[in-house]
């Protein structure tokens, strides 16, 4: 059977898939990305479990996988196929699609940054299916964006598109790892409200899902938080429906598990801040859950067989220029 292997590393563990053509997931396996041994031991890692994905295909579905697609954190450039730096994995500069390309038996593989692969699956297959044009993010340890317009993922041109997490909201506020002071993945991303809540209730093992039940519960401390991280999501989010008009909002991420808790207030206050020339977006709680980035990965893969497909491979296949006299 047809199938492409998919795989998602992410900053201590690797989610992986066989997919058929229908998006079918025929095989799924995970494993640990053995940071604690170094960067070197990471890409090991990645090609032995893309081979062992390999010899499954084989041995399960009758033949080899016939691409790849592989989701990175990180800054990561899809076009050379390079991980360019990721700092929760100690990599710089892996040519990791060349990598695996090799140890895959030459199979093609596409590379890709791992929020705008969640954000690819989320809309075609999940909370943006239908969509003409959605903004995917997710709030986990950081926040970043996803960009989709027209079935794709738009990286910008240098590949950094999306990155809503260092939008400034609160000048002169708590510094960031970038560089800036008061960027909202510094106050509204899961981590931030998990350090806010530990602080605040005393308890330094709580975390953002302690704090979502102890705001249901009628905390009057963590309502504090919790408003604090709204409103300041509400903010950001008010920048990015201004700047690109999305449809539909797509919430993702440890936060989002929150359900209502975090999509009501949120809804409410980005409303309270659209004036008259803008048109607030559905705001929906993703709907793909962890599988995102490796649904994503799956189909960058089968893209990437499209484009190859559809791609001229014979000079005789190629128009020759128009002449004119």
């Amino acid at each position: 059977m047809r199938h492409v292997i998919a795989l998602d590393v992410g900053g201590t563990g690797m989610k992986a898939a066989l997919v058929g053509a229908d998006g079918t997931l025929l095989h799924e396996a995970r494993r640990p990305t053995g940071r604690d041994r170094g960067p070197e031991a990471v890409v090991t890692s990645i090609l032995g479990f893309a081979a062992d994905l390999r010899a499954h295909g084989v041995a399960h579905l009758g033949e080899p996988a016939a691409a790849a697609g592989v989701a990175v954190p990180g800054i990561v450039d899809a076009a050379r196929g390079v991980a360019v730096y990721a700092a929760n994995l100690g990599w710089s500069d892996v040519p990791l699609r060349d990598l695996l390309s090799a140890r895959l038996a030459g199979v093609p593989v596409a590379l890709g940054h791992d929020v705008r692969t969640g954000g690819l699956a989320e809309g075609r297959l999940g909370a943006g299916k239908g969509a003409d044009r959605f903004l995917f993010v997710p709030l986990g340890t950081g926040i970043a964006g996803a960009i989709g317009i027209g079935g794709a993922i738009e990286p910008g041109a240098h590949g950094s598109a999306g990155e809503i997490g260092h939008i400034v909201v609160r000048p002169g506020g708590p510094p960031c790892g970038c560089g800036q002071r008061g960027c909202l993945e510094r106050l509204a991303s899961a981590s931030a409200v998990s350090a806010a809540w530990a602080e605040a209730s005393g308890d330094p093992e709580a975390d953002a899902a302690d704090c979502a039940k102890a705001v249901e519960s009628g905390d009057p401390r963590a309502r504090k938080v919790w408003h604090d991280a709204v409103d300041a999501l509400a903010d950001g989010l008010l920048t990015a429906l201004t700047l690109l008009d999305p449809r539909t909002l797509i919430i993702g991420g440890g936060l989002a598990e929150a359900g209502e808790t975090l999509f009501t207030p949120l809804r409410a206050a980005v409303a309270a801040r659209v004036v008259r020339f803008q048109t607030l977006p559905d705001i929906v709680p993703a709907a793909l859950g962890d599988t995102a980035g490796c649904l994503g990965a799956g189909l960058l893969a089968w893209d990437l067989l499209d484009r190859t497909a559809a791609a001229p491979t014979h000079p005789a296949d190629i128009d020759p220029p128009e002449v004119t006299t």
